[in-house]
């Protein structure tokens, strides 16, 4: 499995931005996807996750309400829709997948074993 984030860029506050996270690899369809973030000097944190299947989610509080994960598995791709970004939301974002067939929405980055080069979100005050 490879991954590969984008959509990131320097925004104001309030704004908002969708990150997209294209997927290879024939398991796509059966692998749940988490987004994390790293901001400067801080440790990686959950983000959001989505399910292989039945769709469902799961947000960390700090991004619940603002944030929305969804995917397109026709496309191999996981969209996170970012609205009324803050600067605190400043971060270097990634996603991971978690192995094939693994339907728990954990927040623990060590339950994703893959992951791919991440993109950096700046938020301006």
């Amino acid at each position: 499995v490879q991954l590969q984030a984008s959509g990131g860029g320097l925004v104001q506050s309030g704004d908002s931005l969708t990150l997209s996270c294209v997927v290879s690899g024939p398991a796509f369809s059966s692998s749940t996807i988490g987004w994390f973030r790293q901001a400067p000097g801080k440790e990686r944190e959950f983000v959001a996750a989505i399910a292989w299947s039945g769709g469902g989610t799961r947000y960390a509080d700090s991004v619940e309400g603002r944030f929305t994960i969804s995917r397109d598995n026709d496309e191999n791709t996981v969209y996170l829709q970012m609205n009324s970004l803050k600067p605190e939301d400043t971060a270097v974002y990634r996603c991971q997948a978690r192995r094939p067939r693994y339907n728990g929405l954990s927040s623990s980055q060590y339950d994703y074993p893959y992951w791919g080069p991440g993109t950096l979100v700046t938020v301006s005050s």
